[in-house]
């Protein structure tokens, strides 16, 4: 069960790194130069959509995967079989993985959609199964 949770950490490495591989190459092209006083938000608008989707990717491998984290935490100390809810975290990973790629390359809303629903149903079992394990 723990393998599942260290390569989503590893994939969230990698998206940071590409991130920034692409960004501060967009910034230096612009020559957008850092201003602590500006609003929030409103440099990074200036930048192309495709680099703003791996940054908006990043933020977004802080959100819902942080759930994932705590239940697949909880399942590798409850869960002495593994079987099913390992299968089903590497299912929620390789989700997460298609959702970062079409929204860092694609940018497809609809098909993005699809896919982090079906990473959060995936969520919800584990987590389902999670609360029976412990009731």
């Amino acid at each position: 069960m723990l393998k599942p949770v260290v390569a989503l950490a590893l994939w969230t490495h990698v998206i940071f790194v590409w991130m920034y591989a692409t960004r501060l190459p967009a910034m230096r092209a612009m020559k957008i130069k850092s201003d602590p006083t500006a609003p929030r938000g409103t440099q990074m608008a200036a930048l192309p959509a495709r680099v703003r989707w791996k940054a908006d990717n990043f933020n977004h491998l802080f959100e819902q995967p942080t759930v994932f984290y705590a239940v697949a935490l909880v399942l590798a100390m409850i869960d002495t079989t593994g079987g099913a809810n390992v299968t089903l975290a590497w299912i929620y990973v390789g989700l997460r993985v298609v959702h970062s790629l079409v929204q860092t390359v694609v940018g497809h809303v609809e098909l993005r959609f699809v896919v982090f629903t079906l990473s959060a149903v995936t969520l919800v079992v584990m987590t389902i199964n999670a609360a029976r394990l412990l009731w």
